[in-house]
């Protein structure tokens, strides 16, 4: 008896999603995996230049150009030692494109602080964890959507649509160069959908969408008063205290239960889709995080509210004196770094003029502000016709409802996506919040990484069958 072969798209999709879980029970995609983590690709470390290039050319590179991609290794504008891979896979140059992101880049591993038997560049499976650095961020996760892809393929024969695939190698060090590298290859990289992996679930039990993230800007507070210390009891009284000056500054800017005080950087109201999506999400409370502190941040909000929809100001770092020898005198000087994380709508293009502003009507004129980096907000409309085609492909696979969030609380480099090369921009995470990423042992869940694979074979099958949708200009 002739075995049945698929034919329907329901048919294909069903075995797309289970080819792609065989690679995982099978262990060819831990085997791959465990060759990509063993490449030292520390983008903070010039020294591990050739090993980012040699993650591309190597390990990447093959499997794309098996997979039908024409694949380009391209030069960063802004620092060279981060290039960039572009991969582009066309069945109709005039039909509808999914450009799909990730980063080949690790944080710093620092071996010495992993625990005993943990090797920061050697997979290890211990449990449900598996080990190693990248396989949380963000090795694992474009890992995860390169094989469900090719199984995908394997499945059908042909998408339906083009892919082009954009791996950075910076993004560990602030993205250096990938603003102006889409900025001058926009047509290279030109889309219809942007579909990125990176960043944690909302929590490791529920499969997770967003849409952007809320922007960032680190900033410096200095007071430098004078060339010297004085004495506490020969001056106390009659010279300021920069510690006590800067710290009343900051507590203007921010209070002691984390308010927002500085009225140009309170956000306007949470947007009513905003709230609709966060109703049902809590904060994540699994056994690895901490426990949320009641009474702090912003009151009338919900936590989660606090951490997606608002603007918080946090403190980093601060020094006055020498708080390891201290003595009787007031400090010549007082250094704060501060940052504050901003949903879609905050202003900061003079964020500097402003809190400058704001604190000499208090009677710190004296007091510096330098702004460092920052990273706009972006958000995609919950109602974008792409968002619920996406959140119900992943309700249909794992038979279990995703969380939407209209941004991610932490900052990505969506803005080069949304607002340069003007793609509406959707991010499905296959990690979780107490991964430890950039921090030691950090690892991906093996249930979360079977979920992620059956999620993106799923999505790209039905991508497939929902051009309509996702790329109304292309009949």
């Amino acid at each position: 008896m002739s075995r049945h072969l698929p034919e329907t798209p329901g048919e294909l999709r069903e075995l797309a999603v289970a080819k792609s879980v065989e690679q995982l029970d099978n262990g060819a995609y831990f085997e791959s995996l465990a060759r990509r983590v063993a490449i030292p690709t520390e983008s903070q470390n010039p020294d591990r230049a050739s090993d980012i290039v040699r993650y591309f050319t190597d390990e990447i590179s093959p499997v794309l150009t098996r997979m039908g991609f024409e694949v380009k290794l391209e030069e960063n504008p802004v620092s060279p030692g981060h290039p960039f891979l572009v991969a582009s896979r066309i069945e109709d140059p005039l039909g509808p494109t999914v450009l799909l992101y990730g980063h080949g880049d690790v944080q710093h591993a620092h071996p010495e602080q992993w625990r005993a038997g943990l090797d920061p560049w050697s997979l290890r499976i211990e449990g449900d964890k598996v080990y190693g650095r990248g396989t949380a961020d963000n090795k694992g996760q474009h890992s995860i959507c390169i094989t469900a892809l090719e199984q995908t393929l394997a499945a059908r024969g042909g998408l339906g649509y083009n892919v082009k695939f954009l791996l950075e190698s910076g993004e560990e060090t602030g993205s250096p160069g990938l603003l102006e590298f889409a900025a001058a290859n926009r047509e290279e990289l030109a889309a219809d959908l942007f579909l990125g992996s990176d960043g944690p679930r909302i929590s490791a039990e529920r499969p997770t969408v967003f849409l952007g993230s809320r922007g960032t800007l680190n900033f410096t507070l200095r007071a430098d008063l004078r060339e010297s210390s004085h004495h506490s009891g020969n001056w106390g009284g009659v010279l300021r205290n920069p510690g006590t000056v800067l710290a009343a500054a900051i507590s203007s800017l921010v209070d002691g239960a984390g308010r927002i005080k500085i009225e140009a950087f309170v956000p306007g109201p949470i947007p009513d889709a905003v709230r609709t999506a966060l109703a049902d999400i809590t904060v994540d409370q699994g056994p690895d995080s901490p426990a949320v502190d009641e009474g702090w941040g912003e009151p009338g909000l919900t936590p989660i509210e606090r951490l997606i929809a608002w603007n918080t100001i946090e403190v980093l770092a601060m020094l006055t004196g020498d708080p390891t020898a201290p003595v009787n005198a007031i400090p010549a000087t007082a250094v704060a770094h501060l940052q504050i994380r901003f949903v879609v709508g905050t202003d900061v293009t003079d964020f500097a003029e402003k809190v400058r502003d704001h604190l000499a009507g208090l009677g710190y004129p004296f007091i510096e502000v330098e702004v460092a980096h920052a990273m706009p907000a972006t958000r995609l409309d919950p109602e974008h016709p792409a968002v619920g085609l996406v959140l119900e492909s992943i309700e249909r696979t794992l038979g279990k409802k995703p969380a939407l969030l209209p941004n991610l609380g932490g900052s990505i480099p969506n803005s080069v996506f949304a607002d340069t090369l003007g793609l509406p921009t959707v991010w499905v995470p296959h990690s979780y919040p107490a991964c430890a990423q950039h921090a030691p042992d950090e690892h991906a869940l093996v249930s979360i990484s079977r979920e992620g694979l059956q999620i993106m074979a799923g999505l790209y099958s039905d991508l497939a069958e929902t051009r309509e949708v996702w790329a109304p200009r292309h009949p």
